[in-house]
């Protein structure tokens, strides 16, 4: 039995992580920590029900009482590091989807992960649907390698790019193909401050944020005479739910830190 702590429970990632956790037999989930609902039962907050879990908003304490294997951290990009930096330092594995790691940040897990004899598994989308869109134009760059991003989120996401968007751009930039070929041949003039968007390394990438939408990306590259869209969209938080139970019973069979679920598959 894999004895799990989720962070960030009473949030709609975590809520949904606690969901699906319950239902799973090898995985006992023995503590929701949270800033919000403090004292609530998590069931109540994620609309199962009873659960005999109250939420509790320290995080280092709870680790200490319930000697977790892992804790799934699902809050903000704020403090995301800062849970970090605890649960690593608590020796226990983690399972990290808060987005907005800096490779800095990355640096300083890789580090804590080989200090401390544990693992921890940084994912940018759990989706597999999405991991496999980023494969693909991982592979696509080797042939059209100029591209373009496109990610829609809902209104209340954080950080502006997606750690799905950097992520996917970081695996273009990695196709043999793409390498020394300059982006665009003009010199631009934006009427408009930022209507091209960000700019990673010649790599565009736009950010919608509105209501309606949950994770959506899509990957245009343009080539002679042609082009070519990968899309991928999560249509509900249920989505990420197997690559977030995959992590959970992976981490403690990698090698310190793990960036990516395309690593696990």
């Amino acid at each position: 039995m894999i004895k799990v702590i989720v962070n960030g429970a009473a949030g709609k990632m975590g809520s949904e992580t606690v969901k699906a956790i319950i239902r799973e037999k090898d995985i006992d989930l023995v503590g929701v920590c949270d800033v919000q609902n403090v004292g609530i039962d998590i069931g109540e907050i994620s609309g199962i029900g009873p659960q005999k879990l109250q939420i509790s908003r320290d995080l280092k304490a709870m680790i200490k009482a319930e000697k977790p294997d892992v804790v799934v951290d699902f809050t903000h990009p704020n403090v995301a590091m800062d849970n970090t930096r605890t649960i690593l330092g608590s020796k226990v594995h983690a399972v990290i989807g808060t987005t907005g790691l800096s490779e800095k940040d990355l640096k300083e897990i890789k580090e804590l992960c080989s200090k401390n004899g544990v693992n921890c598994i940084v994912a940018p989308n759990f989706a597999v649907g999405a991991v496999l869109m980023m494969m693909f134009a991982k592979t696509a760059a080797k042939y059209l390698p100029n591209a373009e991003i496109i990610e829609l989120h809902h209104d209340k996401k954080a950080d502006a790019p997606s750690g799905t968007a950097i992520k996917t751009a970081e695996l273009i930039l990695q196709a043999e193909a793409v390498k020394g070929i300059p982006q665009k041949k003009v010199k631009e003039i934006e009427k408009l401050d930022g209507v091209r968007g960000g700019n990673m390394d010649g790599i565009h990438i736009h950010s919608v944020r509105l209501p309606g939408f949950v994770a959506h990306q899509e990957v245009i590259f343009g080539g002679l005479g042609q082009t070519l869209t990968i899309r991928h969209d999560s249509l509900s938080r249920e989505s990420f739910m197997p690559g977030v139970l995959m992590s959970i019973r992976k981490v403690k069979d990698v090698k310190g830190l793990v960036y990516g679920l395309e690593n696990l598959l």
